[in-house]
């Protein structure tokens, strides 16, 4: 093998492995990211009386999982929530959508996450809570 070779081979390889390293870091930082601001959600239900009737779209993003919702409130109860989208990266996330028939049941946010889907069911929540919040009077 030529020594012209056997330098491309090297730097084809060390260029791999910059590549890999580079990849793998901002993984690890959007991993970092994500967990914080997941562990930083609070969720509180806004004062229902003070939201007009109407329909509100509430975004909330954690960078791994994301949800856009609209929430239809009528003379002050939430009647209706549409998932318009929400991005996660497990199959089991879907069970979360399940969590909006608690919401309209209880009239509250403070409901049980769903298990096994817990931080998709917070940003849903959250996207919930930022709607009612954009609903207020």
């Amino acid at each position: 093998m030529s020594k012209g070779l056997k330098r491309v081979i090297i730097i084809s390889i060390l260029g791999l492995m910059v590549i890999g390293l580079l990849f793998g870091g901002r993984l690890l930082v959007n991993r970092v990211r994500y967990r914080r601001i997941i562990s930083e959600i609070e969720i509180r239900t806004p004062n229902l009386t003070e939201i007009q009737d109407g329909t509100s779209t509430g975004y909330f993003d954690a960078i791994l999982v994301s949800a856009n919702v609209d929430v239809t409130v009528e003379e002050h109860r939430i009647t209706e929530i549409v998932i318009n989208s929400h991005h996660h990266g497990r199959d089991r996330a879907l069970d979360a959508e399940e969590i909006i028939v608690d919401v309209i049941e209880n009239q509250s946010l403070e409901v049980d996450t769903v298990s096994g889907a817990t931080n998709s069911s917070l940003v849903i929540l959250k996207a919930i809570q930022i709607a009612l919040d954009n609903g207020a009077e």
